[in-house]
């Protein structure tokens, strides 16, 4: 790895020798060699491919028995299909055989088969999944494994060299390199966009990422994992140099929670936070740049019992910068249940430190036609997220009567026909005894008024 370094600095130096115009002989030593190589060969067999199979239903008509009398078809057998797609996982912990990866990568698998970078073959299951983060855990039968030394994100640079390595297009292990472009990009992810329980802090980078490369390795300079690659931006589905990598704190915090407990089990602090930026800062008196207000404390919630108020601008969680609400929901969605946090805040202008321990969230589904026929097609969460109050929508399926009505995932709802709601139960309460409703919904930063039949 020494050398490694010596040939970036050496080539960093030849560059600026160019830059500065120096002579046309200036040459790297004899001995040094620009190369990628040694870093190349160290990690790459910690990266290894995918392929999942599973069965799917067969969506064509032909498959439906009334459609088949109607015309007088004969029956035809199956109505399935199996498919198989490719990935990539990256191997952290060869003594027992684990494997990181993404949750897109393995989710619905029926059978998900491992392949070393020596070609050898292993079946794998999964331990643990995590939708919100689009983390998944695998476990194989340990044997000549070779794992990759997890690294710190939160060290990570715009500028910093790395690279990416992967399965693309099912071409087998594919090295590329690039720089860090951006990091806590958030809102990009089509596996997580659009879920009110979706932590995204993703590092963007140019390294080329394609279909086939999720779950892969993003890699730095000193050969540890920094991100485990999982989206791109592309018109064509192609790489065009905008690819993203779940941080390897987020990866290391879900592998740890899904190790320990068999599930994640995030944690819940219980408020209700609106972004703070210089301006709004201004106009409520508070020195402050950037922040998290809270406007409402949940009764028995671990915030409650720690203290805050509602008016508390939240600056700090731990070690963590708190610049707006996704950083709130981030830095407490990644603590388990039970965990202890100190929370910096500014009150009545002056800075205040108090302790909490988090209470635990759950992500039970609720469907809107068992509450309310208007709200067919909803999906709602039996607890809130870290930064909201209220009840969650985290799915609506399009065209559906709650689609038609502007219900849209993410929206929290805080209030039926003019009543607070803070839960499930309160919310089919009012809906029972009511035909039309008109629900109070707070999306992002503004609140906005729906009328439910």
């Amino acid at each position: 790895m020494k050398t490694n370094c010596q040939s970036f600095r050496a080539l960093c130096f030849a560059g600026v020798l160019m830059a500065l115009g120096a002579t046309a002989h200036a040459q790297l030593p004899d001995d040094v060699m620009p190369s990628l190589a040694p870093l190349v060969k160290a990690a790459s067999p910690a990266v290894v491919n995918i392929r999942v199979s599973q069965t799917i239903q067969s969506r064509s008509p032909y498959g439906d028995e009334m459609f088949r009398r109607f015309f007088g078809l004969p029956d035809i057998p199956g109505g399935s299909r199996e498919v198989a797609s490719a990935g990539s996982g990256v191997i952290v912990d060869a003594e027992n055989g684990y494997i990181l990866t993404n949750h897109h990568v393995v989710d619905g698998a029926e059978k998900i088969e491992v392949y070393l970078f020596n070609e050898d073959s292993l079946e794998a299951e999964v331990v643990g999944s995590d939708a919100a983060t689009d983390i998944a855990v695998l476990k194989v039968e340990p044997e000549n494994l070779v794992e990759i030394p997890i690294g710190d994100s939160s060290a990570v640079e715009v500028g910093d060299f790395v690279i990416a390595i992967g399965n693309p297009f099912g071409l087998g292990n594919t090295v590329t390199s690039g720089i860090i472009s951006a990091v806590g990009r958030t809102g990009i992810s089509p596996v997580t966009l659009g879920r009110a329980d979706a932590i995204e802090d993703f590092i963007q980078t140019d390294a080329s990422i394609n279909p086939g490369n999720s779950g892969g390795a993003l890699v730095n300079m000193k050969g540890e994992l920094v991100g485990i690659n999982s989206a791109i931006i592309s018109r064509t589905g192609g790489n065009i140099g905008i690819g993203f990598a779940v941080p390897s704190e987020i990866a290391r915090s879900i592998m740890g929670q899904i190790l320990d407990f068999g599930e994640v089990r995030r944690g819940l602090l219980g408020v209700t936070i609106q972004t703070i930026d210089s301006e709004s800062a201004k106009a409520l008196g508070a020195e402050v740049d950037r922040g998290a207000l809270v406007t409402d404390v949940q009764p028995g919630s671990a915030a409650e019992e720690a203290g805050l108020h509602v008016d508390d601008i939240i600056v700090r969680v731990d070690d963590r910068r708190i610049d707006d609400n996704r950083a709130l929901l981030n830095a407490i969605g990644l603590k388990g249940s039970g965990d202890t946090v100190r929370i910096e805040l500014l009150r009545n202008g002056g800075r205040k430190t108090v302790t909490a321990t988090l209470g635990e969230r759950t992500l039970t589904q609720s469907t809107g036609e068992e509450i309310h026929m208007g709200l067919s097609g909803a999906q709602f969460a039996a607890e809130t997220t870290a930064s909201s109050s209220g009840i969650e929508v985290t799915n609506v399926v399009p065209g559906s009567p709650a689609a038609q009505r502007g219900l849209r995932a993410g929206d929290v709802v805080i209030a039926v026909n003019r009543i607070r709601v803070r839960n499930l139960e309160e919310l089919r309460e009012i809906a029972g005894r009511n035909e039309i409703l008109f629900l109070l919904v707070r999306r992002g930063d503004r609140q906005l008024m729906l009328q439910i039949r």
